[in-house]
């Protein structure tokens, strides 16, 4: 065979459109022949980093002694050299093959060269967002890190993916007007003393209640103004009634209800020196001095143990939560923690409820991303919001998400950005977050779980004191 012929030069640059190029393998015509080919080809980004790509194909070529055609001085080829689509040459197919093969080479080669510039996109992208999430205390969000550990050297806590317990399938409630039945009690019983938070349409009292036998109870009271409507009346009892008969150190459950006609109801609750979670969080910021304080990592710990304790007991109720969060515990002043209803939380904390355009206000900020866009609760959902109440003990109620539009989490959180790590707020504590914000509902921890992995954490600390 005499020497191969291309139309393309042997080097140069990589073409970005779809391009065809052909190889001329001319035979001799001086005797018959059958030829082994092998065509390679080569493709190459950067030559420096030796990142190369080869293609083999390999054809078999019948030469036939006889006829040829002189095409230039001196020169002397068959027939099939000039017209590739001879019969004696090569078959048609043997250049669409060597066609699609460098199309297909040079597709590579381009998407080679894309996924490159992305990478590099990306590893600038990411160093910008954690420059970001670093510069402040508590920044908005970061970018999800590797699948963390709780920090423990014991089994118990060492598995990189936690199971959740089953969903708690909701059950047919009992009927409100019998619940209010076994409550009520005489307007006449109970004292209002002073406002402890007001809202735009609710209130919240301390009080007393007197007890048939005279003696006198401190309680607090939820009521409603003038100004509230009929379904704002309705939401106040329905939302009360949730912590109906239950019996727990951490859970604040209501201890009797007042409604008389042409008159706001009141819904009472023990009170035994007990003060709003979030607004005491806010006020551990300024000391009397006007000096930053913060709780220690012991007391925070601590407070999320009991939080904990209080969920348990509610999912062994079957019961789901559905708004935990700081502005709904209460806290007295020896740190003990109860967790509330949500009762009058949408008039009292309005900054912390949104509407998506669904017409209902809704914890945003705070709800698991399956919430957000399905509506769909489970003790997996309650796992989330603990992770982001966790938060807010380490900040000291700091507002999450506060740069980011109410519209636009759910798509923040679908693209794996997250609360940043607070302040002196120490790894095992934040892993711990990481994990209750884990995209999939089964890869967070059960609140069995995240016991164990606290429990643990909380007695090391106190090796320390």
């Amino acid at each position: 065979m005499l020497p191969a012929r291309m139309n393309i030069s042997s080097q140069g640059m990589v073409p970005i459109t779809l391009q065809t190029f052909s190889i001329i393998l001319p035979c001799s015509g001086l005797t018959n022949a059958e030829v082994d080919l092998i065509i390679s080809i080569n493709v190459t980004i950067n030559r420096s980093t030796n990142n190369v790509t080869s293609l083999n194909f390999k054809r078999r070529k019948i030469c036939l002694k006889g006829t040829s055609l002189s095409i230039g001085p001196g020169t002397d080829v068959r027939q099939d050299a000039v017209n590739p689509m001879d019969d004696n040459e090569a078959p048609p197919s043997l250049y669409i093959a060597i066609s699609a093969a460098c199309a297909l080479a040079t597709l590579l080669a381009i998407a080679l060269l894309a996924c490159y510039l992305r990478t590099n996109k990306a590893t600038l992208h990411n160093s910008r967002e954690s420059r970001l999430g670093s510069s402040s205390s508590g920044g908005p969000f970061l970018q999800p890190a590797p699948v963390l550990s709780c920090g423990s050297s014991s089994g118990s806590c060492a598995s990189s993916r936690l199971r959740t317990t089953a969903s708690i399938p909701p059950t047919n409630p009992v009927d409100l007007h019998h619940r209010i039945a076994q409550l009520t009690i005489q307007r006449c019983r109970v004292r209002l003393r002073s406002i402890v938070l007001e809202g735009t349409f609710g209130r919240v009292y301390r009080g007393t209640y007197t007890e048939e036998d005279g003696a006198e109870e401190e309680v607090l009271v939820k009521t409603v103004t003038d100004q509230a409507s009929s379904i704002q009346v309705s939401l106040l009892l329905q939302e009360g009634m949730t912590m109906y008969g239950l019996s727990h150190k951490n859970i604040l459950s209501i201890l009797g209800v007042s409604i008389e006609d042409h008159t706001a109801p009141f819904l009472i609750y023990p009170h035994q020196g007990y003060t709003n979670l979030k607004r005491f969080l806010q006020k551990c910021k300024l000391c009397p001095e006007g000096v930053a304080h913060t709780l220690t990592t012991q007391e925070v710990v601590d407070m999320a143990l009991q939080v904990i304790s209080g969920m348990q007991y509610l999912h062994k109720k079957r019961l789901l939560h559905k708004d935990l969060a700081a502005r709904n515990c209460v806290i007295d002043d020896k740190l003990r923690i109860q967790i509330a209803d949500n009762a009058l939380s949408r008039d009292l904390f309005p900054a912390d409820y949104h509407c998506l355009g669904d017409n209902e206000n809704r914890p945003v900020k705070w709800l698991a991303i399956e919430s957000l866009t399905h509506k769909t609760f489970s003790t997996a959902s309650d796992v989330w919001s603990f992770g982001v109440l966790l938060w807010e003990l380490t900040t000291l109620a700091q507002q999450p998400y506060v740069e980011i539009d109410p519209f636009e989490i759910a798509a923040y959180l679908r693209d794996g950005y997250r609360l940043a790590q607070p302040v002196n707020c120490p790894d095992e504590l934040f892993a711990v977050m990481a994990y209750c914000w884990a995209m999939s509902p089964d890869e967070r921890p059960s609140f069995p779980q995240l016991q164990v992995c606290l429990q643990e954490f909380y007695t090391q600390l106190t090796r320390y004191v």
